[in-house]
């Protein structure tokens, strides 16, 4: 057992009893500088990279994995064994030299095809690019004349031209430099405005007035350049939120009866009202036009008067709060609209105006 362990240690530590031979025999040591560098850089041959790095820090092939740079790492590693630590960055300089710039071509390929695909984003983002190219449906929504669903009709109807050529096919594209027109009136590209308005009293919801009465446009005059227009409309002596844009798609939803638009009033009334009324005026109440109810009523928490009622409901109909207490003896003082389509004044002080946000403009679209 002693003589099978010492042969083990002898193994396990075959470099050491060598280093006492060399101590012993120092001018075979002398005489053979081969084989002593040879067997003195076994451990080191694992660390040659490191060392390429610091004395040719330019040098970028120990990155690659081509096979030509493993190879030219095999031949490096060889010489560095065989030559002394001062020799061994000349030799492997000039193997790693010669393959080091093969990457770089693809690399400027890249980067000639990002710019490239980044030329169309700009340009469409661009809205003053008169080159830029849009279907012709949403040509005439952007210009107010209607949404793009009534657009389709109107082309398949052969009442729209392009630079004087009247077109009848669908999905037709055309620039901003075009000469787009919509039964012989020429049409343009406007940004879409959304202004609310607080109307006062007395004023009128109609683009012009024959009798010289005073309009919702005057008092909206000098909110934009665009050509803007009321979202349906209230009575003379009606106060309240009054929406004007130029986005024909929204307008036509705001306005239609399918859609259901939500509207608050607050009502000031002649006299209290008679629970039996308010139910009355939920159950529903015929007049000329048919049968209308109210959505909801209550009594005017702010006000101690039961004079005064909040009601809402989505009809549309001409002056219809006013003829539905008119069916049960009632007489309308004042008539506030306080909500619209969600959106409502707040602070807005009668007869001012403002933008809407952001966020009102997406939520009505989203409606």
């Amino acid at each position: 057992m002693k003589e099978n362990q010492g042969s083990w240690k002898g193994k396990k530590f075959g470099k050491a009893s060598q280093s006492s031979e060399k101590d012993t025999q120092s001018e075979n040591v002398i005489s053979e500088p081969a084989e002593v560098s040879k067997k003195e850089n076994i451990k080191p041959a694992a660390k040659p990279p490191k060392e390429i790095k610091v004395e040719n820090p330019q040098d970028s092939t120990p990155k690659l994995k081509s096979p030509s740079t493993k190879k030219a790492k095999v031949k490096t590693k060889q010489k560095e064994n065989s030559l002394p630590s001062k020799t061994k960055s000349s030799k492997p300089n000039q193997d790693t030299e010669a393959k080091p710039k093969q990457p770089r071509p693809r690399i400027v390929e890249e980067q000639a095809v990002a710019e490239v695909n980044t030329e169309p984003a700009a340009e469409t983002a661009n809205p003053e690019n008169l080159n830029v190219k849009v279907r012709l449906n949403k040509y005439l929504a952007k210009a107010g004349v209607c949404s793009r669903r009534e657009a389709d009709n109107l082309i398949a109807k052969g009442l729209v031209t392009v630079n004087g050529e009247v077109i009848t096919e669908l999905g037709v594209k055309v620039k901003k430099s075009d000469k787009v027109c919509y039964k012989d009136k020429l049409l343009t590209l406007e940004q879409l405005r959304y202004i609310l308005l607080n109307k006062p009293k007395d004023s009128i919801t109609t683009m012009e007035d024959t009798h010289d009465r005073r309009t919702v446009m005057e008092l909206v005059e000098n909110a934009c350049e665009e050509r803007i227009y009321p979202v349906g409309r209230l009575d003379r002596m009606t106060t309240g939120l009054l929406l004007l844009t130029n986005d024909g798609s929204l307008a036509k939803k705001l306005t239609h009866p399918s859609h259901q638009i939500k509207k608050i009033y607050l009502v000031e009334l002649n006299k209290e009202v008679d629970p039996k009324d308010m139910a009355a005026l939920l159950e529903g109440v015929e007049l000329e036009d048919g049968i209308t109810k109210f959505d909801t009523i209550q009594f005017d928490q702010k006000s101690d008067e039961k004079s005064n009622v909040i009601v809402s409901l989505h009809s549309g109909k001409n002056r219809i709060v006013r003829r539905m207490f008119a069916q049960l003896n009632y007489r309308v003082d004042k008539l506030d609209r306080i909500s619209f389509a969600g959106v409502t004044k707040g602070n807005l002080h009668r007869g001012k105006w403002r933008f809407l946000s952001e966020k009102e403009i997406g939520f009505l679209k989203m409606l």
